[in-house]
């Protein structure tokens, strides 16, 4: 197996309050941009694939293919394989794995998949090379990532402001870029990658009951996850600071015209056959 070549720390951990979030994505809300490029015989590869519900949603969308998922952290693998067990998917696996230097041979997958993966690996371009390398020409590199700067909200509760600001230091203390989704086509041509289609995507939560959620999750995140050891523990906040970002967002949360969105940057990326040249878009 390759050596691993991580050298950030994951911001988030895997607390209750970030799987919440989690299981909540599916291909829909998160992996659109790829939908429309999927057959049903492909194999797929999907790194940073957490608890496992996009993965087991590609799944079902390739009946006569196969997809791997895989993540750094052994033990959120095992929710994913309960996620793909309850949905009596047989053609999905998982595996322990590191996006820079991922134990697979070249030219194995025609799609290489990863969602809000980039902003916290150490060398995203890197990253970026072996996804190419283990793509069979002709095939894609997906990649969908949070820029955290470009994240709006109404109204203008004070405390998120410092929620943002605090986010985004330990993000980067930890070795990781939150500002990601902006980034992600110069990083693709850094890996060689020319055949780029860009897009971006959102979140948006403004009903009741979305409002509720987001704001919940991330109250919680703020106070019992590893980003608030990480916060503390890097001297970047305190526990009263922490403390009141978790009430803003919970303020935020009780507005009734409360209206949050979360951009995306999108790259669906076909690596070049033999003979293409160094065309593309």
């Amino acid at each position: 197996m390759p050596k691993a070549q991580e050298t950030a720390v994951y911001t988030h951990g895997h607390h209750e309050s970030v799987l919440r979030s989690h299981t909540w994505r599916t291909a829909a809300n998160s992996a659109g941009y790829l939908l429309g490029s999927l057959k049903p015989h492909m194999r797929i590869l999907d790194i940073g694939c957490g608890p496992g519900t996009i993965t087991a949603d590609l799944a079902e969308l390739v009946p006569d293919g196969r997809v791997t998922g895989v993540d750094q952290a052994p033990g959120v693998l095992e929710q994913a394989r309960r996620t793909a067990a309850e949905r009596g998917l047989d053609n999905v696996d998982f595996a322990v794995a590191d996006v820079h230097a991922l134990d697979y041979p070249d030219d194995t997958f025609c799609v290489v998949h990863a969602h809000q993966v980039l902003q916290h690996v150490g060398d995203p371009v890197r990253a970026l090379r072996e996804m190419r390398r283990v793509t069979r020409p002709g095939g894609f590199i997906a990649v969908r990532d949070a820029d955290y700067a470009a994240m709006t909200w109404y109204p203008a509760v004070p405390g998120l402001d410092d929620w943002l600001e605090l986010y985004e230091r330990v993000a980067r203390a930890n070795g990781g870029e939150p500002d990601a989704g902006r980034r992600l086509v110069s990083w693709a041509r850094a890996a060689g990658l020319r055949d780029i289609t860009a897009t971006s995507g959102t979140w948006t939560f403004a009903t009741e009951e979305e409002r509720a959620w987001w704001s919940g999750l991330w109250a919680d995140r703020t106070l019992a996850s590893a980003y608030a050891e990480r916060a503390i523990g890097g001297g970047h906040a305190t526990p009263d600071r922490l403390r009141a970002v978790s009430e803003a967002w919970r303020e935020w949360g009780r507005q009734e015209d409360g209206w949050f969105a979360v951009l995306h940057g999108e790259i669906l990326c076909r690596k070049e056959r033999a003979g293409d040249g160094a065309g593309g878009n």
